[in-house]
């Protein structure tokens, strides 16, 4: 008898897991991805990638909208199962963590004014000024090029700032994520999308290294929605544009994970979208 409670014991201990609704985390002011809503919520492209994981997993989600620099120490920690907000593969972060395969890339876009000329390439921007965020990766990039290319760049406290800096005529063109300045155009007609610097990166989801099977769930959701068209759908509901072929947004990739990266998997699969 003790034999067949403590067996059913563990059988309710397992089904309880597997119904256990996944648990991530977002960073919930970084519009387009994730931002407030008037009711109190959060919304935007990763929040309705993450409701999709949980629906196709058959699981269920809790999107905890936080601060970004808390999200990864709080998947390590076992806070979340996986990580929804945009997360950069980098070799660095992939020897630490399980990432799925690319879901967008992530490149640097130029936006201008809508009648000026299209930026063809950065020397097109020589004794320019082009407006960034003080403090994030495209500064610090467009820093590092100021020798070369012969640019000036003035620093803003948000990109909302640097936009509204190229709008008063203060700045030739702004420089940030493409997807962010894909959101800033959607919503100002006087602005438009020029120059796109490809970094050849991509943002995936890191679940722990210890969990290869939290991965392979995911990864089989985000391919999913890649064959069926829903992440196509939510590119062009979030950031105004289809993704372009060959893209992430659209590609599904061999193996599990990123190839070429730390903890990349090359098993082959089919995914299972029943």
């Amino acid at each position: 008898m003790k034999n067949l409670a403590g067996a059913f014991a563990l059988i309710l201990l397992s089904t309880a897991a597997q119904a256990a609704a996944l648990k991530t985390g977002v960073d919930g002011t970084f519009a387009p991805h994730a931002m407030p809503t008037l009711s109190g919520g959060v919304e935007g492209f990763n929040i309705d990638l993450a409701n999709e994981i949980g629906d196709r997993t058959g699981r269920g989600i809790v999107i905890d909208a936080t601060q970004f620099s808390g999200l990864l120490p709080g998947l390590q920690a076992g806070t979340y199962d996986f990580i929804a907000a945009p997360t950069t593969v980098t070799k660095e972060r992939a020897e630490n963590l399980l990432f799925t395969e690319g879901y967008l890339n992530t490149d640097y876009q130029f936006v201008i004014l809508k009648d000026t000329p299209d930026i063809k390439a950065l020397a097109d921007l020589k004794d320019k000024t082009v407006a960034v965020n003080r403090g994030s990766v495209y500064e610090s990039w467009a820093r590092g090029l100021t020798d070369k290319i012969g640019w000036k760049i003035e620093s803003f406290g948000t990109n909302t700032d640097a936009i509204q800096a190229l709008i008063a005529g203060r700045a030739h063109a702004n420089v940030a994520g493409n997807t962010v300045s894909a959101w800033a155009v959607k919503k100002n007609p006087r602005i438009k999308l020029s120059y796109l610097h490809s970094t050849g990166l991509v943002w995936a989801a890191p679940a722990r290294k210890d969990d290869p099977e939290m991965r392979k769930l995911i990864e089989n959701a985000i391919e999913c929605m890649k064959l069926d068209g829903t992440m196509a759908a939510m590119h062009e509901k979030w950031f105004g544009t289809k993704p372009a072929p060959g893209s992430a947004a659209v590609t599904v990739f061999p193996g599990y994970g990123v190839p070429g990266m730390p903890g990349y998997d090359p098993t082959e699969h089919k995914p299972n979208c029943g």
